[in-house]
């Protein structure tokens, strides 16, 4: 437990303009130097303002925004605890194609793309007979499909499924978090350009089980997009 004392000592006062900012780092340093762990209870606003020697104002906002964020919660005859935050839930937010910058777009592509460049090893640690099927679903509506429409809509379908068989859930949200830049991206392009492995390609060297080839085969098959990435960078 904790007393008045040892949050004075502690947290120690401030005497900053800035003070919600100073507030937010210190209570920060403050949770992770005292080990509080999500479910922990937490000082009380009066508390927490009379050893930091700011108004209650300063401490609220400071809080507010630690809890934007995911960091805290309040709880019904418990107060303030620490919780387990989502450490994607405001990126998620704010990444809309429609209002991100065309320099942040591409950095973002280029993300994903070297994302599915180190797929391989989870990859074959998870397939199974299941997952073969589905993909080839996929690779036959390839056959029977055209148009550019249909071409960002089956990549998506395609390497959506290679992070949903790799079986990690945070993995799994961001790549879903990436594919409007994916579709808007593709979109920008001129022509389609294959690379040399194609979706089917890939299938088959999963089937082969060996993941060197397959890191390689993605590779070829991203090729394009990465020959686009060098001369965007010249």
């Amino acid at each position: 437990m904790y007393t008045q004392n040892d949050l004075n000592k502690d947290l120690g006062r401030l005497s900053s303009d800035t003070m919600t900012d100073i507030v937010e780092v210190k209570l920060r340093e403050y949770f992770k130097k005292k080990l509080f762990k999500p479910g922990d209870a937490l000082p009380k606003e009066l508390e927490l303002a009379e050893a930091l020697g700011v108004s209650r104002n300063v401490v609220r906002e400071a809080l507010s925004r630690l809890r934007m964020l995911g960091m805290i919660e309040s709880r019904k005859k418990r107060g303030m605890i620490l919780s387990n935050p989502d450490v994607l839930g405001a990126f998620e937010r704010v990444l809309d194609p429609m209002i991100i910058t065309e320099k942040t777009l591409q950095d973002l592509f280029e993300l994903r793309l070297v994302l599915e460049m180190g797929l391989a090893d989870i990859l074959f640690l998870n397939l199974t007979d299941q997952h073969f099927k589905e993909l080839e679903v996929i690779v036959d509506n390839e056959v029977k499909n055209e148009g550019q429409g249909f071409r960002i809509k089956n990549e998506i379908a395609f390497h959506g499924k290679l992070y949903e068989i790799a079986g990690n859930d945070t993995l799994k949200r961001f790549q879903n978090m990436l594919l409007p830049i994916f579709g808007y991206v593709l979109k920008l392009e001129k022509e389609f350009v294959s690379g040399k492995v194609s979706h089917r390609g890939l299938v088959e060297l999963l089937k082969q089980g060996n993941k060197h080839s397959f890191r390689e085969g993605m590779y070829e098959h991203l090729k394009p997009h990465f020959d686009r990435l060098e001369l965007l960078k010249k």
